[in-house]
C-alpha cells in the first residue's frame, strides 16, 4: 500500500502510532511506500521529539519519501549558519525561534546535527510524484507544480504562500493532470474555500471541489491537532 501522511512537528509519538495503526510494512513481497508531507520539525509542546522523528524517517529507508517542509529548511539554515560561526561567536547568535535545535544539541554530536542539516537540504526533494494505476500522483509541502523551476520551489516549500493568487487558485484547480497532496495550511483554515472535510471530526483532511486537491495538516504538534494519513489504494483515511 501507499500512504500518505501529513505535517508531524516534532510529534514522534504520534508518527509511531500512525505507524502502528496502519500495519505499516517496510518489508517483504507486500511492502507499502510513505510519503511524508514536510515539516518534521519545529513545535510539539511538550512532547517534541526531533531526534526521535529523524531516526524514525531513517530507519524507514527507500519505504520512505519524505519532502521538504519550510519548518525544515528554516532548521537546516539556523544549523548551517550557526557552525558557519567561530565558536567564540555561537552564543551572539540570535536563537532559534523554535525549541528543535536545542533539542537536537541534547542528544546529538555537533557533527550529527550538521549531518541531519545536510539530509534535509539534499536528501529531501521539494515534491516527489507517482503513477498508480494509471492515476498520477504529485507529493509537495505548500503546493504541487507539473514542473520544478527554481520559481516554483518557492510556493512548493511554502515559503511565498500566504495572500499569494498562485496559492488561491491551486487550492481552487489544483495541478491539471494530478491528484495533489499537501500539508503545510493547517485544515481547519479551510473552511471558507470550496471543498469539503473529508470526516465530520475536525480537524480532518480537506479535499477542493475539483477533487484533486488534498490538503493533511491537521493540527500534529499542537495539543488539539491530530496526525493524518491517507492509503491512495482505498481512500481510507486515518488519525492519530
Amino acid at each position: 500500500m501507499h500512504y500518505v501522511i501529513g505535517d508531524v512537528h516534532n510529534d514522534a509519538g504520534r508518527l509511531h502510532q500512525m505507524l502502528d495503526t496502519i500495519g505499516f510494512q517496510r518489508d517483504g513481497e507486500e511492502a507499502d511506500h510513505l510519503y511524508l508531507l514536510g515539516d518534521l520539525f519545529d513545535r510539539g509542546g511538550t512532547v517534541a521529539d526531533p531526534v526521535e522523528v529523524y531516526f524514525t524517517v531513517l530507519g524507514l529507508g527507500a519505504s520512505c519519501t519524505a519532502v521538504e517542509g519550510n519548518h525544515d529548511r528554516w532548521l537546516a539554515a539556523y544549523i548551517r549558519s550557526y557552525y558557519a560561526l567561530p565558536e567564540r561567536k555561537r552564543k551572539r547568535q540570535k536563537p532559534y525561534p523554535y525549541e528543535s535545535f536545542e533539542l537536537l544539541r541534547e542528544r546529538l554530536t555537533d557533527v550529527d546535527v550538521q549531518e541531519l542539516a545536510e539530509w534535509i537540504l539534499l536528501h529531501m526533494p521539494l515534491q516527489a510524484g507517482l503513477t498508480l494505476n494509471g492515476q498520477r500522483y504529485l507529493f509537495a509541502h505548500a503546493m504541487t507544480s507539473p514542473s520544478q523551476t527554481k520559481e516554483d520551489g518557492y510556493y512548493l516549500l511554502g515559503d511565498l504562500m500566504t495572500g499569494e493568487e498562485t496559492y488561491d487558485g491551486f487550492l481552487l484547480e489544483g495541478t491539471e493532470g494530478y491528484i495533489s497532496f499537501c500539508g503545510h495550511n493547517p485544515t481547519g483554515n479551510l473552511i471558507d474555500c470550496p471543498g469539503e472535510y473529508c470526516d465530520a471530526e475536525r480537524p480532518s483532511i480537506w479535499r477542493n471541489a475539483a477533487g484533486n486537491v488534498y490538503m493533511m495538516d491537521c493540527g500534529c504538534g499542537f495539543a488539539y491537532g491530530r496526525l493524518a494519513c491517507f492509503c491512495l489504494e482505498t481512500g481510507e483515511r486515518f488519525y492519530v
